[in-house]
């Protein structure tokens, strides 16, 4: 057997897919199911025209359009986007895993400024790993986006709170209870009420869907919320963060040399290594009490 015998769990047929492998103990093998997480390409059009393809577990694809579109500066508040809809092929088919951004007024003033796809490939096929990203990076981040350190004064979180959110986000997080191998994240309210919950095969696709859902809903910024997120936090997800004017981010894990730094900068809370009633502030520790 192998992986050619798959098929979509009854649980989540979205997001779960359930294969036959070999397991090992020792010496002894025996034949048995496993659940994977399901991981698919996501294409992102404007005017139908292709902007970026996104490695992504299906579910909430339209907020992560639009929290995608919003992180990377393609539009700058939801009124920026007439509609996002299924698209389809030449014959009007509609296609598996594609949206189509419809921009306000797009095609209808000749001063419309619509993104250019080629300018944009370039910037979405840059990771974090490549060495792009640093002090004039965030310079230039913290020009166009106002820091939050004038309002640091505004908001406290108990160490108490911060101490049970690891446990909320693990059970809330349902298909990883059976796939253990999704990334979450999660948006809680200052008192450590778990608000919205999203799971995905990469850690900025989870925060981008929480995001796209609070402009989808015309409920944002989050000024007064904690962001958690399940492993490390690189400087992605503070950039996201600070967009989204969230003033405090805690992880189960370490963050980056440079999510400090930015954090530091943009006037951010950062919480790592949180978990067993222990955490290390990096940043504006005065917000917790």
């Amino acid at each position: 057997m192998g992986l050619g015998e798959y098929w979509r769990s009854p649980l989540d047929p979205e997001r779960v897919m359930h294969v036959d492998v070999t397991h090992w103990r020792e010496r002894e093998q025996e034949q048995r199911e496993d659940a994977l997480s399901v991981e698919e390409p996501f294409e992102v059009r404007i005017d139908h025209r292709s902007l970026a393809v996104i490695m992504r577990t299906p579910g909430n694809d339209r907020e992560l359009a639009m929290g995608f579109l919003y992180t990377e500066g393609v539009i700058a508040q939801p009124g920026d986007v007439l509609a996002i809809e299924d698209d389809s092929d030449a014959e009007g088919l509609p296609l598996t895993n594609v949206v189509n951004v419809i921009l306000h007024q797009q095609g209808r003033q000749e001063d419309c400024q619509l993104p250019q796809p080629a300018a944009f490939e370039r910037h979405f096929a840059v990771s974090a790993s490549c060495g792009l990203c640093g002090k004039n990076s965030i310079a230039d981040l913290l020009i166009s986006v106002p820091s939050l350190e004038r309002h640091r004064d505004d908001v406290r979180f108990h160490a108490s709170t911060l101490y049970e959110l690891p446990e909320r986000l693990r059970d809330a997080q349902t298909v990883f209870t059976y796939t253990g191998g999704l990334h979450a994240a999660g948006l809680f309210n200052a008192t450590g009420n778990l608000l919205l919950l999203r799971e995905d095969i990469g850690r900025h696709n989870a925060v981008d869907k929480i995001i796209g859902h609070g402009l989808l809903r015309r409920d944002f910024p989050y000024s007064r919320h904690i962001l958690m997120v399940s492993g490390r936090t690189s400087f992605e997800i503070i950039q996201k963060a600070l967009l989204a004017r969230i003033p405090c981010i805690a992880a189960i894990s370490a963050p980056s040399s440079l999510a400090v730094e930015l954090a530091d900068r943009a006037g951010i809370t950062l919480v790592g290594f949180l978990r067993d009633h222990s955490m290390n502030v990096y940043t504006h520790a005065e917000r917790v009490v």
